[in-house]
Formats: structure tokens, sequence, C-alpha cells
């Protein structure tokens, strides 16, 4: 890749675990937050102060669109959470790898202890002859990028 070239991001993968997670159309949502502390302070003429500084990181939420098909561990997992309520052991770290145009990864995007909060199913409609596709809400308590 030549310098000054941008990325192709539509070049990605994710993994559940040790799983790569087929048909994925979309990842949106990756954003990184921090709480802001604000202090108010006098400086000793009198004049008001204010300074900002990092506080908390948050955690967030990313959605996954994926084309439905019998993918059985991305199923399974995304069932323990919404079909069983069984949070703490369907919690997992998810990997998303954006690569190059030669499939070397340049950026992988850690979501740590990530669990299925919601379930959206394909729109059907008769006569459409568009692919069917799932959207899960994935709840995330920390993002690293790496």
């Amino acid at each position: 890749m030549a310098e000054g070239d941008a990325l192709s991001t539509h070049i990605f993968g994710v993994q559940l675990g040790g799983y790569l997670v087929e048909s994925i159309q979309e990842v949106s949502g990756l954003t990184v937050e921090e709480d802001v502390v604000e202090t108010q302070q006098v400086t000793a003429e009198g004049k008001p102060l204010i300074r900002k500084q990092p506080g908390a990181r948050k955690g967030g939420e990313v959605t996954i669109t994926r084309g439905l098909d019998k993918s059985s561990e991305f199923t399974t997992w995304i069932k323990e959470t919404l079909n069983k309520g069984a949070v703490e052991t369907a919690r997992q770290n998810l990997t998303i790898e954006i690569k190059d145009t030669e499939g070397q990864t340049v950026r992988r995007i850690q979501l740590m202890q990530g669990w299925a909060s919601k379930w959206e199913g394909p729109s059907l409609k008769a006569g459409e002859s568009t692919a069917a596709t799932e959207k899960v809400t994935i709840t995330f308590e920390e993002i690293v990028v790496e």
C-alpha cells in the first residue's frame, strides 16, 4: 500500500472467542468515550479557572449486521442471553480486525465482556429479493483499540 492511500475498511473480520463469525455485512457504533471531569477554581487574583480532565472510560454498544445463516457458534451465543438470560456465562470478548487490501491486520478492536442485548430479525416482504439479515446489538464493558 502506497503512503497516503486510504484503507479499504470494507475488509474486516469478527471473532467471538476463538470462532470467526461468518456472513458479516456491517459493524456500526464503534466508539470510545470517557467521562469528562470539570473542576472550577479561583486563581490567587480571584479570576475563575475551569479545568477539564479525562475521567472513567465508558462501556458501550455495537451493532453487527449479518446474513441469516446456519452459523451455529454465533447463534448459540446470542441465545444464551436473549433466550436463557444467562448473561454471566454468555459474556465473551469480541475482536474486530480491520485489514488492508492484502489481508494484513492494520487495526484490532477488542470489545471486552460483551453480551447480546438486542436481536432484530429480517424484514420479511412478499416478492422482495433482498438477502435476509439479522442485527445483533452487543453491549460491552470496555473497548480497547490496538
